[in-house]
């Protein structure tokens, strides 16, 4: 069990230690941490944000945990050199194509969200965003009419073969949360009522529904599923959809959620290989001050032991520990608490 850890930039060194003793707490047959720079912390060290030998230990792990990147004393480097460019470029270099981000209420947190409690208390669900195509990465560019106005333009598209794969890693993660008896649940997000390219992904997503005929398949408009993400987000379990649209609605979901600081996130290669981050970013405001909350990351290696290792009953105690240490009041600071970073670790390793 070989795994990366790149901590990177701000707080992400604090959170990282404190999942790292996690997974140490857990005994786990094999397993080797190795360590590299990303970010800003790579820059001034290496000179660029993602340096080779980072990205070879990254090529040598089965898996890497990621702490958070961005240090805006450097801002005023080209885009090539900034520090959130190590992001991008693991995930071109890794061929990471599915981000999955899980949004949960944990008991007793009711109240962070800015819905109803009783509305927030059901949110228990996982967005797979597909990473490397649609309008992020079509052509672009800017030009001048005839008329001399000036226009700024980008294409959306998809090609078959890259809704298939990212259909196939929204079923299988909806085969995985079927519980009690029940079958799995994938709500596809598009716009096939105007956009070409939604009819497409809407097309294959039929397609590929028929290996899996254990999951329901539904459709929803992406419109329609801000609405409801609001309105009723209990009613979904997984959402699968594009670059653009699950790059807002899993922003929209983490804020239903109510704290981001305890909302982690994996980004997967075809097989097993993946990236497991928390979402929180760099925090730079408060970085080594001991009072960043750690949880997410945690929550990420339990994210990471689950879908590259294929160990739901380590990941399953984890996320127990975690949500053991919520119940009994330990709390960070963004969650209305006092707790710091090594008492929220220590609390989680004690109920390992």
């Amino acid at each position: 069990m070989r795994i990366a850890v790149f901590a990177g930039d701000g707080i992400g060194p604090e959170v990282t230690a404190q999942a790292v003793r996690v997974l140490q707490a857990l005994d786990l047959p094999g397993l080797e941490l190795v360590e590299g720079d990303v970010g800003g912390a790579a820059y001034r060290k290496h000179g660029h944000p993602l340096p080779p030998e980072t990205l070879a230990i990254a090529r040598s792990s089965e898996a890497i945990l990621f702490g958070a990147v961005g240090d805006f004393t450097l801002d005023h480097l080209e885009r090539a050199l900034r520090p959130e460019q190590a992001v991008l470029g693991l995930r071109k270099e890794l061929g990471l194509f599915a981000n999955l981000r899980p949004a949960r209420v944990f008991a007793g947190l009711e109240d962070l969200s800015t819905l109803r409690p009783d509305v927030a208390g059901r949110i228990d669900l996982l967005i797979v965003r597909e990473l490397n195509g649609d309008v992020y990465f079509g052509e672009k560019g800017m030009r001048t009419l005839d008329d001399g106005r000036r226009q700024g333009w980008d294409m959306m598209s998809y090609a078959e073969d890259e809704v298939r794969r990212i259909a196939h890693a929204g079923f299988k993660a909806a085969q995985g949360r079927a519980r009690d008896g029940q079958p799995g649940k994938l709500c596809s997000v598009d716009k096939a009522n105007v956009l070409e390219t939604s009819q497409l992904w809407r097309d294959v997503m039929i397609e590929v529904a028929k290996d899996y005929p254990e999951v329901a398949l539904t459709h929803m408009y992406v419109d329609n599923a801000a609405m409801q993400l609001v309105k009723d987000p209990g009613a979904f379990d997984v959402i699968v959809t594009g670059n653009l649209f699950g790059d807002i609605l899993s922003d929209q979901a983490s804020m239903c959620v109510g704290s981001i600081g305890l909302l982690a996130s994996a980004s997967l290669a075809e097989g097993s290989f993946g990236l497991y981050e928390p979402i929180h970013g760099s925090a730079p405001d408060i970085a080594g001050q001991g009072i960043a909350n750690p949880m997410a990351t945690i929550l990420s290696a339990a994210m990471l032991l689950r879908h590259s290792f294929g160990l739901e009953e380590q990941a399953a105690r984890i996320e127990a520990a975690v949500a053991g240490a919520l119940a009994d009041g330990v709390k960070g600071g963004d969650l209305g608490g006092s707790a710091g970073t090594q008492e929220i670790g220590d609390a989680i390793v004690a109920r390992l």
